[in-house]
C-alpha cells in the first residue's frame, strides 16, 4: 500500500502477521490469530508440523507450543514446550483474511501468551497492525467497507441494538441498498452517454422534454428518495451507537444523587440531608431502552454571589454543572416535591437549552393539586426515588424524546433498515444525493446533458467509495488504525 520506510511494518505488506485476539489478562483462554505463510512458519514451533501442515481447512489439531529452535545449533537443541493448544486451521481462499491462517487457543494468563507470541515472533511472524487482519479481508475480497468498518461497530457495540444494527450492516444489507441505489445511477447514465453520443434530436420525445430533456428521469428520482432516506438514518445509528448525555441538576437536597443512584442500580453518588454534598458531577452508564445513556449528576444549583469563600468547592461544582448544562442531549431537572417549583426552578429552566424533563421527586410525600403543564417548559413527570414511583415512566419518556429527535420513522420497515454507520459513510452518502438532487434541478433548467452526466457519474463514484469498489491508501490506513488490534 505504501513502500516500507525504515523497515517499518505497513498495511498492504505481505508479511505473516500473528497478534493476540483476546484481552492480555488472566482468563480461562486466549487465542492467538495469524495469517500467511502457508502454516508453514507456524509449523516450525509446533509438535505436530505434519499434521498441521497437513490438516484441511476448518479442522482441529492438538498439540504444543514450542520455543524457536536455536538458529545456530537448531538440530543439537530440543525445543522447550510452552504450552498445550489447539489450532484451529483455515485455508485460503475460505478463511476471514484471504489467506491462509491459523488462531491458536492457549491457556489464559499474560505469561502463556506472551511465550506464545514470542514464539511466533521468532518463527517469522510480525506483530499485526491494528485491523490488519479485516484490511487483508477487504484487500483480498471478503469484506466491502460498510462490513469491514461494522466489524469494529460490533465490537465497540454498548446495547443489543446497537449490535442488531452492525451485525445488520456485516451481513451487507447496507451493501445490498448501496448497490441497488448505484445500478439505477449507472443506467441512468448509460442512457445520458447514448444521448450525448448520438443527435439528442433523435431520440427525444415529447415526454423527454417534458421531464427536462433527462432519459429515465424517474431512476434519478428513486435513487434520490432512497438516498435520502439513508442519509437521515444516521442519527439513528448515532443514537444506538453513541447515545446520549442526559443530565440530573436542579436545587440542592432535590435528591438528583438519590435518582441517579436508582437509575443506576447502585449506589455511586453520596447521598445525605446536607444541601450541597455533591461538589462535582458524577457520570455513569446505562441502557435506556436499548440506548445507551451517559447519565451525569451534578452538584445543585443556587446563586454563587450567595456563597462564601469557604464554599469555593461548591462554587466550582455549579460552574461545571452549568458548563455540562450546555452539553446535554437531554436535561432531567429535579424539583423538591416538598418545596415544589420556585421561581430559581423557573429561571434556571429557561436555561435549558435541550429537551427537558422536569421530574417532581418525592411524589410519595407530596403531589401538587393546582400546578398544569401549560405553565412549565417540559413536561412534569411525577417520580419518587425512594419508591421508585414513576421510573418506568420516566424511563420510557427518555427514550420516546430521544428517538423523536433522532428521526425515528413509523415506517417499521424503514426503522429496521440499516443505515450509515459511520460518519465517512453518510459524507459520502449526502454528496451522492447532492449530485442527484443537482442533476435533477439542471433537468428541470432543460440543461444540457453533457453538464448533468458528470454529476451522475460523481454520485456512482461516491456510492463506490463507500464500498471501497474506489479507495484511497491514505483514508484505509487511517480507517483500518482505529480498529483493535487482533481485528
Amino acid at each position: 500500500m505504501k513502500s516500507e520506510t525504515y523497515n517499518r511494518p505497513f498495511y498492504g505488506s505481505k508479511d505473516p502477521i500473528a497478534a493476540l485476539a483476546t484481552p492480555l489478562a488472566e482468563s480461562a483462554l486466549a487465542i492467538i490469530r495469524t495469517s500467511g505463510s502457508d502454516i508453514q512458519l507456524l509449523a516450525k514451533v509446533f509438535s505436530r508440523p505434519k499434521a498441521l501442515l497437513c490438516a484441511p481447512g476448518n479442522s482441529i489439531v492438538h498439540g504444543w507450543m514450542l520455543e524457536a529452535p536455536n538458529e545456530i545449533n537448531s538440530q543439537k537443541s530440543e525445543q522447550r514446550k510452552i504450552d498445550e493448544v489447539l489450532v484451529s486451521v483455515y485455508r485460503a481462499p475460505r478463511s476471514y483474511t484471504g489467506e491462509d491462517s491459523a488462531d491458536i487457543s492457549c491457556h489464559g494468563g499474560i505469561t502463556a501468551a506472551k511465550a506464545v507470541m514470542t514464539a511466533l515472533k521468532k518463527a517469522g511472524f510480525r506483530e499485526a497492525l491494528p485491523g490488519e487482519f479485516t484490511f487483508r479481508a477487504f484487500m483480498n475480497g471478503k469484506l466491502d467497507l460498510t462490513r469491514a468498518e461494522s466489524v469494529m461497530e460490533l465490537v465497540a457495540a454498548k446495547t443489543g441494538r446497537g449490535r442488531e444494527q452492525a451485525v445488520q450492516r456485516l451481513l451487507g444489507v447496507l451493501e445490498k441498498e448501496l448497490s441497488e441505489i448505484k445500478i439505477m445511477l449507472v443506467e441512468l447514465l448509460a442512457g445520458i452517454e447514448i444521448y450525448l453520443d448520438y443527435s439528442e434530436d433523435e431520440f427525444l420525445t415529447e415526454n423527454d422534454e417534458s421531464e427536462g430533456r433527462l432519459p429515465d428521469r424517474h431512476l434519478a428520482e428513486n435513487a434520490a428518495r432512497r438516498l435520502k432516506a439513508l442519509s437521515e438514518l444516521w442519527r439513528r445509528e448515532r443514537l444506538y451507537a453513541e447515545g446520549a448525555l442526559a443530565v440530573l441538576i436542579g436545587m440542592p437536597n432535590g435528591g438528583k444523587s438519590s435518582l441517579f443512584n436508582y437509575l443506576l442500580g447502585e449506589d455511586r453518588s453520596i447521598v445525605t440531608d446536607v444541601p450541597g454534598t455533591t461538589r462535582d458531577w458524577i457520570e455513569a452508564c446505562i441502557s435506556i431502552e436499548d440506548i445507551p445513556l451517559r447519565l451525569a449528576d451534578t452538584a445543585g444549583l443556587r446563586p454563587t454571589e450567595k456563597l462564601c469563600q469557604k464554599d469555593e468547592a461548591e462554587k466550582l461544582g455549579i460552574e461545571r454543572s452549568l458548563e455540562l448544562l450546555e452539553k446535554a442531549d437531554i436535561v432531567l431537572y429535579v424539583v423538591d416535591g416538598e418545596k415544589g417549583i420556585t421561581n430559581e426552578d423557573r429561571e434556571y429552566l429557561k436555561m435549558c437549552k435541550a429537551l427537558s424533563l422536569i421530574l417532581w421527586n418525592k411524589a410519595d410525600i407530596k403531589k401538587p393539586s393546582d400546578l398544569t403543564q401549560e405553565e412549565l417548559p417540559g413536561r412534569l413527570l411525577f417520580v419518587s426515588a425512594k419508591t421508585g414511583e414513576g421510573i418506568q415512566a420516566l424511563i420510557l419518556s427518555i427514550a420516546g424524546l430521544l428517538r423523536e429527535t433522532s428521526g425515528f420513522s413509523s415506517d417499521a420497515q424503514l426503522d429496521s433498515t440499516a443505515g450509515p454507520g459511520s460518519l465517512r459513510q453518510k459524507e459520502l452518502i449526502d454528496s451522492a444525493l447532492t449530485s442527484v438532487e443537482e442533476a435533477l434541478s439542471l433537468a428541470d433548467n432543460k440543461e444540457p446533458l453533457d453538464i448533468i452526466a458528470p454529476l451522475i457519474r460523481s454520485a456512482v463514484n461516491s456510492l463506490g467509495e463507500i464500498t471501497g469498489e474506489i479507495y484511497n491508501d491514505d483514508i484505509l490506513e487511517i480507517m483500518f488504525n482505529r480498529f483493535c488490534v487482533g481485528k
